[in-house]
């Protein structure tokens, strides 16, 4: 994740909760209504200027006096309430929800944030922690410099976390270094938004994995193709190369040419490479027939499945789930490998749901990368 996109995840939570704390700060004065009863409306006139004067146990007298009246309306019930939150959350009395919820703001506000998360017992205890207190609370562990607490918070606190939410856990996250939180939060941001910033980072983060082998890197690159974070011609010509390197150059024509068509890979370079890449894909279109007989011919189904992989670059989807169902009918070298490519084709062939379900059959451990391509791919299909 680049520190731009840091800053502005923080920019965006920050602005978040520090609006959520200032709303919640003082409650406005009341105003008595000429319709409250003078019974009701005296009291309650001397309790406001008792409150002005700071003298809040005197007004509190005056408030329980109008309450004490007998046969209130609603309006005056309602005009007595209003002045018992005024001067509790006025008077900082955490006693009360007003003035817990006014000592919360107030602590966040002067940067207190130890006190801040101290503040959320007392509004829990008075059933007054809502969901953007408890976001305030997340920031506070964050702001205070405890990015292991803000997750831990977040983590205990947060059943189905909002958007706001987990961009402050991918922060923390982040600045914690727990790269499987970082990866399980963007695949939620992913799902819930889909938005190609979110992509970028996480297939950023499968790019630099350990063991990384040049397929999946390759992969890694056509996700970043399909979800149109693919950046300028450096990774435009990562991709080409690494398909005529493996040998899909049908593919890597079709990519030098949508970067031509985007402005990008116009050099001489760029130029031999498609002129190679359009060779070799002439030469297997005039040869698939005798290099599929080859592969049915062959003892084990690998060969199958990497024509399969071929035809899907190549924009055949239901040649390839034909091509590559029948090398899974042979013994495997790779079985991981068959399912991610019969994933591709299903996706090529707009079966959606078949190819969730290839890709989700793949198994193996967690420093498996084909598991964490086939995961990629799932995290596509489905969103």
């Amino acid at each position: 994740m680049t520190a731009t996109r840091l800053r502005a995840i923080a920019t965006a939570f920050l602005l978040t909760t520090a609006a959520v704390a200032g709303g919640v700060m003082v409650s406005s004065l009341p105003a008595v209504a000429q319709s409250v009863r003078p019974v009701v409306g005296k009291p309650l006139q001397e309790a406001q200027a008792l409150a002005a004067q700071k003298n809040y146990k005197a007004a509190m007298a005056k408030v329980n006096e109008a309450e004490a009246a007998p046969n209130k309306t609603e309006a005056e019930s309602k005009i007595i309430n209003q002045m018992k939150e005024y001067i509790a959350t006025t008077s900082g009395d955490t006693s009360t929800a007003g003035g817990a919820k006014a000592k919360f703001a107030n602590d966040y506000n002067a940067k207190s944030y130890k006190a801040v998360i101290a503040d959320a017992d007392a509004l829990k205890k008075l059933n007054a922690l809502d969901t953007a207190s408890m976001q305030v609370v997340a920031q506070s562990y964050y702001l205070d410099g405890d990015k292991q607490g803000c997750l831990k918070y977040i983590k205990n606190n947060f059943s189905n976390p909002g958007d706001d939410t987990l961009a402050l856990q991918l922060r923390c996250a982040y600045d914690a270094g727990d790269d499987e939180v970082q990866r399980s939060t963007l695949e939620t941001l992913i799902a819930h938004t889909g938005k190609a910033e979110y992509w970028n980072d996480l297939l950023k983060m499968s790019e630099r994995g350990q063991g990384m082998r040049d397929h999946d890197t390759l992969d890694v690159y056509r996700l970043k193709l399909l979800t149109g974070t693919i950046n300028g011609a450096d990774e435009y010509t990562t991709l080409a190369q690494l398909a005529v390197q493996l040998q899909f150059p049908a593919e890597a024509e079709a990519v030098i040419e949508k970067a031509q068509a985007a402005n990008l890979l116009k050099n001489d370079r760029a130029n031999k490479l498609l002129a190679l890449a359009k060779t070799q894909a002439a030469a297997d279109a005039a040869n698939m027939a005798k290099n599929l007989a080859a592969a049915n011919a062959a003892p084990k189904g690998d060969p199958l499945v990497k024509i399969g992989e071929d035809q899907w670059g190549q924009g055949k989807g239901k040649d390839a789930v034909a091509t590559i169902q029948a090398g899974m009918k042979k013994p495997l070298d790779d079985k991981n490998n068959a399912q991610i490519r019969l994933g591709l084709a299903y996706l090529g062939a707009g079966q959606k749901a078949d190819a969730q379900k290839a890709f989700d059959a793949v198994k193996g451990t967690a420093t498996d990368k084909s598991v964490m391509v086939a995961h990629l791919w799932s995290l596509y299909a489905r969103h």
